[in-house]
């Protein structure tokens, strides 16, 4: 019920697209959105499902897409896993996980995302600027360590470049991408859906992975907290959509006001 209040109630006006700028939304504006649902979606995955999955016995590691291995993705995989399917759908949103010490180097940030990230580093603030060689709008959003579940694995991984990881630590930054510089709220929608269909496709494609494990975990309406067992993708999204449907929602309301009042204030002296 919440995805459906969320894009099917959204106030009309604004997703005027041709009623001119003042209508629109920015481009950082509609990435702060996506980086709040993604940042929702992780720390329930993180903590719902890694986090007490491990502790009835659910493995979770990079090589669990191997056929006969019974392990799940690790947090940083399902965000790979959701900007697969991203690249995938209609919508030109990009995702990307990096850092400065990462366990896998393809993660290793350079450029103009590596000196965004050391800026990061010292105050912990969203990043936003025009990558001209791939002329695209970009922002970039720190990424702290959540979750027992981030520490440990970052720490005892044979790979990794640090570690002595602690629980609020800046690990990262997810980095975000769009074509335009604008956006009507109607295409904002669109991208929303997007994600959270990417979200979605993520987890269900772990949910098919369990179906080979020796041992299968239940699927259906309990969570590893509860049992040897998971949540089925529409119980799992419906946690999420909890979480992140209200502070999209305001946040669209919120942009609906500004816009009243833009249109409402005196143009001239009066």
């Amino acid at each position: 019920m919440a995805t459906v209040y969320l894009f099917v109630t959204a106030p009309p006006p604004l997703a005027d697209a041709s009623a001119g700028d003042g209508k629109r939304l920015s481009a950082h504006e509609v990435l702060e959105i996506c980086a709040a649902e993604n940042a929702a979606v992780r720390e329930l995955y993180t903590n719902e499902i890694v986090g007490a999955g491990q502790k009835v016995g659910l493995r979770f590691d990079e090589q669990w897409e191997q056929l006969k291995f019974d392990a799940g993705p690790l947090p940083a995989l399902f965000l790979r896993q959701t900007s697969k399917s991203l690249a995938r759908s209609s919508v030109r949103l990009g995702l990307f996980l990096g850092s400065d010490n990462p366990v896998n180097k393809s993660n290793q940030f350079s450029g103009p995302q590596a000196a965004a990230l050391q800026e990061m580093r010292r105050d912990a603030e969203p990043r936003s600027f025009f990558m001209n060689d791939v002329r695209l709008y970009t922002a970039m959003f720190p990424d702290f360590a959540v979750a027992p579940a981030c520490v440990e694995c970052h720490n005892k991984h044979p790979d990794s470049p640090k570690s002595d990881w602690k629980l609020g630590d800046l690990m990262g930054a997810t980095t975000w991408t769009f074509p335009s510089n604008s956006v009507s709220v109607s295409e904002t929608l669109e991208v929303l859906a997007a994600l959270r269909n990417a979200f979605r496709d993520a987890y269900t494609r772990y949910i098919e992975k369990t179906k080979t494990f020796s041992s299968p975990p239940e699927v259906g309406k309990k969570w590893p907290s509860q049992c040897y067992c998971l949540p089925t993708p529409e119980t799992f999204m419906q946690a999420a959509e909890r979480r992140s449907s209200k502070p999209t929602l305001d946040r669209l309301l919120s942009r609906r006001q500004e816009v009243l009042r833009e249109s409402t204030r005196p143009s001239g002296p009066q």
